[in-house]
């Protein structure tokens, strides 16, 4: 396991969106482990090293906005997509007849602090090791580098990262029960299983449990 890092992650928009929701995005209260380890990954993302969220510090209290969005109801299939891509034809689509409105919960002006570490995988290399992921993890953070946009939830959400220095402080006044939160995904070979934890606010600080990628 590498040290600890304290990254703030921030942005005007965010929607995480709840499971037991299907139609409407409803969001919860706060960034889930999942979608901070995203963040992360946005940043530096390699097979040898797999992110582990330890906490998540509020330095913001969560702030709902209700939003109405058009959204498509269906998406390409891969065999419709290999079919164009090997006649050479274009594959039609036409947004205007595939076109649904539906409400989001979000939330606004976020502003969150996530410790992390990431810990070496059965995949690093002869030449891998914490160092070199550290120095090119602190190097992309510093100089804003990452090889996809980091986002809130979803895509049309951007984040801002940077390094957490201890400004804004943490909100210590929040201290409540957020109920069950997804953790993250469990991939396995005939399906992905969600896996919950019972979150919990004291003075600012959710403590997410360790996570094992197989059960």
């Amino acid at each position: 396991m590498s040290q600890i890092y304290r990254v703030r992650v921030r942005g005007n928009l965010a929607c995480f969106t709840r499971p037991e929701f299907k139609t409407e995005r409803f969001s919860y209260e706060v960034i889930t482990p999942s979608a901070a380890r995203g963040v992360l990954e946005a940043i530096l993302w390699k097979p040898a090293i797999q992110w582990q969220i330890h906490r998540i510090l509020l330095l913001a209290p969560p702030r709902f906005v209700q939003l109405k969005r058009n959204e498509v109801t269906k998406r390409a299939s891969v065999a419709n997509v290999q079919r164009a891509a090997r006649s050479g034809a274009p594959l039609d689509y036409f947004a205007d007849e595939d076109r649904a409105q539906r409400n989001t919960l979000a939330l606004r002006d976020v502003d969150y602090a996530v410790e992390a570490a990431f810990q070496m995988t059965a995949r690093q290399g002869s030449d891998d090791n914490p160092r070199k992921f550290d120095e090119m993890f602190r190097r992309r953070l510093e100089k804003g580098q990452f090889h996809m946009q980091p986002y809130l939830g979803c895509r049309e959400f951007p984040a801002i990262v940077e390094a957490y220095t201890g400004d804004p402080p943490v909100l210590e006044s929040e201290t409540r029960d957020l109920g069950y939160m997804l953790h993250d995904l469990r991939y396995g070979s005939s399906k992905n299983e969600p896996v919950f934890f019972r979150a919990h606010v004291a003075r600012g600080v959710i403590e997410v449990p360790q996570w094992e990628a197989a059960a």
